[in-house]
């Protein structure tokens, strides 16, 4: 006789009882448990992995003078960051705005940069906000930002942040010009750091004719050529003027190229000379970059509508030759083209083109590390790109798939 189940312990594990009652769904149920454990535990790793920086030197045996020394400025060159401010969207909000803070956490903890600039178009629309609405653009700026926001860091002004010519409102760039640290209220600005001058330029206004603004530039540009000529002893040799659509006034002097600030300006100057140009193309790329293969150049996007000027606007020969002979830069940076680039001028002054650091603009977004010798005037200049979103989209669908077959499959 078969003893029944409440009989005795004996038979616990092993009587037919037990065994035909056991619940087939229970080994479902832990193996979706685990999955999904193992699917959160590797999308945390995936994400630490991916926002890490594939930072690649350009030319690194330009100067082998460069010395690695702890004093050294570091810096990180951001542009065209594009936010949307209080009328971001979800996929903003949740996904870009996300990532692109883990982008910044993660480039600050492992270069450890001195100085943040921003080359402008914080906003992407900020020449059609309300003050209000501006406010929240910054808001979200800062909030990306994170702990990092007591890092200084300075912004140059964009054609998406005031506009072009025609509606080029003086009062507003004032407004914009004093929620961001060191700008006059022309959007200029000049400021020292570890013995280093940088020099801010408002490029959208030396795009238009006789106004204001444009005049109040050129004062801006013709004040501090007097007092790098002063520092230096340069000797006035005599005065060139250009066209009457641009009637620019510099004064030739004895001061070397290369001897003057670091110009940070929206807008590239025009490239009259082609001895050394680059995209990201033609960057050599590390074989065991965190990012391999994710540095292809990619098409220039519109999620956010296109901007007042196009990629490839630059300054007019007359304004950017003004620039080069007054100030005679150390170097140059600006942005506008979304994309890398790095050039020498006719006079031997070298200008990088700091890429789009937003999804909005650039399916793989990146930014420019520099770093200034403490010691000479030596630049180490490094292209570092980021991940493509195309790719991170990939990633979080094909888990999405994997995870609803097992679950049908169960």
């Amino acid at each position: 006789m078969v003893p029944r189940c409440s009989e005795t312990h004996f038979f616990f594990q092993t009587h037919p009882c037990f065994m035909h009652h056991s619940n087939p769904r229970m080994g479902v149920t832990v193996g979706l448990k685990v999955l999904s454990l193992v699917a959160i535990a590797s999308l945390l790793v995936f994400e630490e992995w991916v926002s890490t920086p594939a930072c690649n030197l350009v030319d690194p045996f330009e100067d082998p003078k460069f010395e690695d020394d702890p004093e050294n400025l570091k810096v990180m060159l951001v542009a065209d960051l594009l936010l949307l401010g209080s009328e971001s969207g979800y996929l903003s909000v949740f996904f870009r705005d996300y990532y692109i803070s883990k982008f910044f956490r993660k480039s600050f903890e492992s270069l450890k940069p001195d100085l943040l600039l921003v080359l402008g178009d914080v906003s992407a629309k900020g020449s059609e906000l309300t003050r209000s609405k501006w406010t929240s653009v910054l808001q979200q700026f800062y909030q990306i930002l994170g702990p990092f926001v007591d890092l200084p860091f300075h912004a140059v002004l964009g054609d998406r942040d005031i506009g072009d010519c025609s509606d080029l409102d003086l009062n507003k760039v004032n407004w914009i010009s004093s929620k961001l640290p060191g700008l006059d209220p022309s959007g200029c600005g000049a400021f020292e750091i570890n013995n280093i001058s940088f020099v801010t330029l408002n490029a959208v206004a030396l795009l238009c004719g006789n106004n204001s603004l444009r005049f109040g530039i050129e004062k801006v540009i013709e004040r501090e050529s007097l007092e790098f000529r002063d520092e230096t002893g340069g000797i006035n040799d005599s005065i060139n003027t250009t066209d009457a659509n641009y009637n620019f006034m510099w004064r030739v002097h004895s001061m070397p190229s290369g001897s003057g600030p670091v110009i940070l300006l929206h807008f590239p100057l025009k490239q009259t000379g082609n001895q050394r140009q680059g995209g990201i193309d033609t960057l050599k790329r590390s074989p065991i970059s965190l990012i391999e293969g994710l540095n292809e150049v990619s098409k220039p996007r519109e999620h956010i509508g296109a901007g007042v000027y196009k990629l490839l606007h630059t300054l007019p020969q007359n304004a950017s030759e003004y620039i080069l002979q007054a100030l005679k830069p150390r170097i140059i940076f600006s942005a506008h083209s979304h994309s890398f680039s790095d050039h020498v001028h006719f006079d031997q002054t070298r200008e990088i083109t700091v890429p789009a650091m937003s999804w909005n603009a650039r399916d793989d977004p990146g930014f420019v590390f520099a770093t200034f010798q403490k010691t000479g005037r030596a630049i180490s200049i490094s292209y570092c790109s980021l991940a493509r979103e195309s790719h991170i989209l990939l990633v979080y669908i094909s888990i999405m798939v994997l995870f609803c077959f097992f679950c049908l499959k169960g």
